[in-house]
């Protein structure tokens, strides 16, 4: 939700300040770029060194810069205009009383008023202060401006005492922004099934069977939804993958009989459902306790199907959109349709292993959707993350109509 977005955080004088630093490390770690600018009484709680170094970026205090001699200024005009969004935490009674009436006595409240960009508040300050009616008088103006305020938390405060004023926590208020971030966002609201990667079958202790899948492709899809607005539960199979995302609950799971159980604990409370993962078709029929030696001659092992994770939820299906994935190698559009009306779906993501680029281990797919009208359309090789965004398109122009 935050990925590549420009965040200007800015710092006024609180004990809560030390929190920034927490603070500045999720944004980074939700894909944004961030600058802090802050007041002098600020560098009181926390170092400008610290939050330059967290953000990579100058932390910037005054209006003008002295340095061997010359004198620069930092223009506020720009700090504004290039921020996707502003977040002001901790937000003090003073700089909140500062916002209000439009006071404008330091950099940070010279940047707010520049800012052309949605801005988050959160305050911070002792229980009284919190509730004295000037404060909320100052919340109310500050929020009648369109700024959003990021609720102050019940707890222990810097007097001493116990009470609501204390600064959101650092994943608190980032959760906020990513929520409020996801209002109208086409997905906002829905909830998502997606399984991705192999799953690996037992043979023994130390070996397996499984297939070479990535689970890229269901990534990709997982976090296109999220950033689209639903809330994910990704099942994934054995993979080096991870993901990060408030919206995305992974569930990480190793064989086909335990992915199936996952799928069918969240099914029934979502409403789109896309099986990428690569299952096993066989597993062995028995797992042998102890790791099996080398011996002369051959060796065969006895197969027996793995539960059929995605014909499954088709035969439970309510009001579900699910769909499947079928890589093909020999009449492709056939057996996808076939596919398609077999097990229920309401689409079908076609792969082939004869175009290149395609398939399992690589960093793009070439697809063709089909629905369950036998509408068809096919895309032109893509990266994944563009395939899973056309993916996500034609899911949407569906389920919306």
């Amino acid at each position: 939700m935050l990925g590549g977005k420009n965040i200007l955080l800015g710092i006024s004088g609180g004990i809560a300040a030390y929190k920034t630093t927490f603070l500045v490390r999720l944004l980074i770690k939700a894909g944004a770029q961030v600058k802090v600018v802050m007041t002098q009484s600020a560098s009181s709680f926390v170092s400008p060194l610290t939050l330059s170094t967290l953000s990579k970026n100058p932390v910037l205090m005054d209006f003008v810069n002295e340095e061997d001699g010359s004198l620069s200024w930092n223009n506020h005009v720009e700090l504004g205009l290039w921020a996707d969004l502003m977040l002001i935490a901790p937000a003090t009674a003073n700089t909140l009383s500062k916002m209000a009436n439009g006071t404008c006595d330091n950099l940070l409240l010279a940047t707010y008023l520049s800012a052309k960009c949605p801005v988050y508040v959160a305050p911070a300050m002792d229980l009284d202060m919190y509730k004295h009616p000037s404060t909320k008088a100052s919340l109310e103006k500050v929020e009648s401006f369109g700024n959003r305020i990021v609720p102050a938390e019940s707890g222990e405060l810097a007097s001493g005492l116990h009470g609501e004023g204390r600064m959101a926590e650092p994943e608190n208020i980032v959760h906020y922004i990513e929520s409020d971030l996801a209002k109208g966002l086409p997905l906002t609201g829905k909830r998502v099934l997606i399984t991705a990667g192999p799953t690996h079958e037992a043979i023994d202790p130390v070996r397996f069977l499984g297939n070479k899948s990535t689970g890229t492709m269901g990534f990709e899809l997982a976090k296109h939804a999220a950033n689209l607005g639903a809330k994910v539960v990704l099942v994934s199979g054995p993979t080096h993958l991870n993901v990060d995302h408030a919206f995305i609950d992974l569930v990480r799971v190793t064989s086909a009989q335990e992915m199936y159980e996952a799928c069918h604990k969240s099914y029934a409370d979502v409403d789109v459902a896309i099986c990428a993962a690569a299952v096993a078709d066989y597993r062995p029929a028995t797992v042998a306790k102890e790791k099996i030696k080398k011996q002369e001659g051959k060796m065969s092992i006895k197969l027996e199907r793995t539960p059929d994770i995605l014909k499954s939820l088709g035969e439970v299906k309510k009001d579900q959109f699910l769909v499947g994935f079928a890589l093909e190698t020999e009449n492709e559009l056939e057996n996808a349709k076939d596919k398609l009306k077999r097990k229920n779906l309401n689409g079908i993501v076609l792969n082939s292993l004869k175009d290149d680029g395609a398939g399992f281990g690589g960093s793009t797919n070439k697809i063709t959707f089909i629905d369950k009208n036998l509408e068809i359309k096919t895309f032109d090789l893509k990266t994944k993350s563009e395939v899973a965004s056309d993916i996500w398109e034609e899911i949407i122009s569906r389920i919306h109509a």
